[in-house]
């Protein structure tokens, strides 16, 4: 599992206000265990400028920059065409001044000048020989100087560092609402509008004093466009508000805030901040230098990184991640569920409402091993892809139809499905538990039919109940005593709560249970994108971040995580290798997600994978042919000789030919050793359709 040491620090973020020392009280928001950060007070975060020119693009604060690189000429360049024009400049003056072109550029000054002046000597002539020189030589010094970029020199040379990082080149962010105007949003003006002036009113004293974070305002606001939708919430929403200020409307888990951030958030426009984009020349210009964030825009076509351990994929991305969806739980905006092994450092069990620890009898939550169904075909459908859908020869169809077999006649005799020691006696043919489950089910002619002809099925050539037998077996250990139980005794978690703002994190048992924990990681997957497609409420978006997904994924799975992105659903899976995933599911994978993310120190191999699904572009080349130059002149040669004497080199002349070709975005090669330690590159799809081509990122927190 790929652990990368990650670190509680909480670093300044956006939004946040910092909170008063003194005693808590319960119109405050709880107290933090850190030490108050600097940043910008809530208004102020509130009023900054955000705008977006492609998926990915941290809003806060982005200034858009042209589309294509302007041409610019090098320095050097300008210095020497500006010495050569003021060379011809002062030649051409110098042959003025002596004569050598004749008197005509002193006629203008004779035509208007009267004779007597010239003749008598007086000082008016040589005021108006002196003028007559100036103009002169303003002539040609504007003409020299636009002819050399003279101007287009001085701007450059003249301009300091410091006023180069005052003013850039690309425009200026616009500016953001005027503070305490009347599009200010820490004035709350869509309530004031609603006719809510004494709410918006409570909410600016709590802003305004401290008392309301970027968590409770994204949360009420997220509780007004409910109201918007249904008028009949308004008067229970601002009697809220008058009675708990910041606080109304909370979670039901009463947080306000996480215990701790160790990535940078933007809750307005539901973004965290993974890195910067690199200012070269791999990348489009347009996005050179610019800040790269994920929300659930793109989360919502399913994200897939892959890279070896300890290149920062649980640090950098899956805990960035589940933190940034933890935080729009809490603002009633997502429901996010983390699976990793045991001592992911996916965050503290503070920031969770449930921790599923499978394996630990410490637990306080079990895992409902059937998903919460009540239908037995469908419960049979999830356990048989979870037991038996990475066994190669077996029909997974064939079963779940072995499943649904003995699962309905269970449940129909004692409204329950099986634990899983009860599973592996019926699949086993245990006779005791055969001959009780037929008595228990006395008259139901239907359901002694479904057992009867799982008997006959019984150790046939094709049957897959040994193998789902062998599968169950991995469960019905002592280390899972107590756990998958369907008694009513334990406290089990289903994914059927997508429906809520949830916030869940399952830890496997990886280290002791490999098989056992892939088994329960494919059956969460194939639960996730049934629970996810079956939620009547859409509204919430929900959210499963795999910090492993080795040897998870199967056919079905794949086609359900293509299926996500309708259901405003998502799935992070991050993997140490493509190798980690059948052949045949390799490419549809790919396909099936809409982001791709591959870390420096992949294979060549996995490399080729991610080329393919990047495709090509066209670039200009410019291919630069050398011929020499062969004298026929006697002086010539002797020239060429001199001067091949001189630089070591032939005379030749360069043939330049620019053609349109078409080449691979990043070759297998160049994501196999061009791309530096503790970066990434990463293409992004929108749910929408928008595309970013694969932008070569420096992940957030790499020096």
């Amino acid at each position: 599992m790929d652990t990368d040491g990650t670190h509680e620090t909480r670093p300044p973020r956006a939004g946040h206000v910092p909170r008063p020392a003194s005693p808590p009280s319960p119109g405050l928001p709880p107290k933090p265990s850190h030490a108050p950060t600097a940043g910008p007070t809530l208004g102020d975060w509130l009023r900054h400028p955000r705008s977006s020119d492609g998926p990915g693009v941290w809003t806060y604060g982005h200034v858009p920059r042209a589309a294509e690189e302007p041409e610019e000429t090098p320095t050097r360049q300008l210095i020497s065409g500006a010495l050569i024009s003021l060379l011809a400049g002062l030649l051409l003056w110098s042959l003025l001044w002596n004569g050598y072109l004749g008197k005509y550029w002193l006629w203008p000054m004779y035509m208007f000048t009267p004779d007597s002046w010239a003749h008598s000597g007086s000082y008016k002539a040589v005021w108006v020989a002196n003028i007559w020189y100036a103009i002169v030589v303003a002539i040609l010094a504007v003409f020299f100087g636009r002819l050399g970029r003279w101007p287009e020199l001085g701007r450059r040379m003249l301009r300091s560092r410091a006023l180069r990082a005052v003013q850039p080149a690309h425009p200026a962010a616009p500016a953001g609402p005027a503070a305490g105007g009347p599009d200010d949003p820490a004035r709350w003006p869509q309530l004031r509008a609603a006719g809510l002036g004494e709410v918006a009113e409570r909410l600016e004293v709590e802003a305004g004093g401290g008392r309301m974070n970027d968590v409770d305002y994204a949360r009420i606001r997220r509780a007004w466009d409910s109201v918007r939708v249904d008028p009949s919430r308004m008067r229970a929403f601002a009697d809220a508000v008058r009675d708990k200020g910041a606080g109304a409307c909370v979670h039901p888990s009463g947080a306000r805030d996480l215990p701790v951030r160790a990535a940078r958030h933007d809750l307005l426009a539901r973004q965290v901040l993974l890195g910067t984009v690199e200012d070269g020349a791999r990348n489009p210009y347009s996005r050179r230098g610019t800040a790269l964030a994920l929300d659930p825009d793109v989360l919502g076509t399913s994200l897939l990184a892959v890279g070896p351990s300890g290149t920062g994929k649980t640090r950098q991305l899956v805990r960035p991640v589940v933190e940034s969806l933890s935080l729009q739980a809490l603002a009633g905006q997502a429901a996010v569920v983390a699976v990793g092994a045991a001592g992911a450092q996916l965050g503290p069990d503070a920031a969770f409402d449930v921790v599923v620890r499978v394996g630990d009898p410490a637990s306080v939550y079990d895992l409902d091993l059937y998903g919460g169904a009540t239908d037995p075909d469908e419960a049979a459908t999830l356990l048989a892809e979870a037991f038996v859908g990475d066994v190669p020869g077996v029909d997974v169809r064939r079963a779940a139809t072995a499943l649904a077999q003995l699962l309905g006649p269970f449940r129909a005799a004692y409204d329950r499905f099986p634990t899983v020691p009860e599973l592996r006696e019926l699949l086993d043919q245990v006779p005791t538990a055969f001959d009780a489950l037929r008595r228990d089910l006395a008259g139901q002619h239907a359901m002694l039919r479904e057992l009867d002809a799982r008997a006959r099925q019984h150790s046939a050539p094709a049957d897959p109940g040994p193998a789902l037998a062998d599968r169950v077996a991995l469960l019905d250990r002592p280390a899972f005593a107590g756990f998958f139980d369907t008694t009513g005794q334990g406290r089990p978690f289903s994914l059927r709560a997508l429906e809520h703002p949830i916030r869940v994190r399952v830890d496997l048992p990886e280290r002791g249970h490999a098989d056992a924990s892939r088994m329960l990681a494919r059956l969460l997957l194939a639960q996730f994108n049934a629970a996810a497609a079956a939620r009547t409420d859409r509204s919430l978006f929900a959210f499963l971040a795999f910090d492993d997904a080795s040897h998870t994924l199967t056919a079905e799975t794949v086609r359900g995580v293509q299926r996500l992105r309708s259901a405003h659903a998502g799935v992070l899976l991050t993997l140490r290798t493509l190798d980690d995933v059948p052949e045949a599911l390799r490419t549809p994978l790919l396909g099936a997600v809409g982001c791709r993310m591959a870390f420096s120190g992949v294979t060549t191999w996995d490399g080729k994978r991610f080329a393919e699904a990047w495709g090509t572009e066209w670039v200009e080349t410019r291919d630069v042919t050398h011929r020499t130059v062969f004298a026929d002149q006697p002086l010539t040669r002797l020239m060429h000789s001199f001067r091949k004497l001189v630089t070591g080199k032939a005379v030749t002349t360069d043939a330049v030919t620019v053609r349109q070709v078409e080449r691979e975005r990043w070759s297998a090669s160049d994501l196999a050793h061009a791309v530096p330690p503790g970066h990434a590159v990463l293409s992004l799809t929108s749910v929408r359709g928008e595309r970013a081509a694969p932008l070569l990122v420096r992940l957030a927190g790499t020096s």
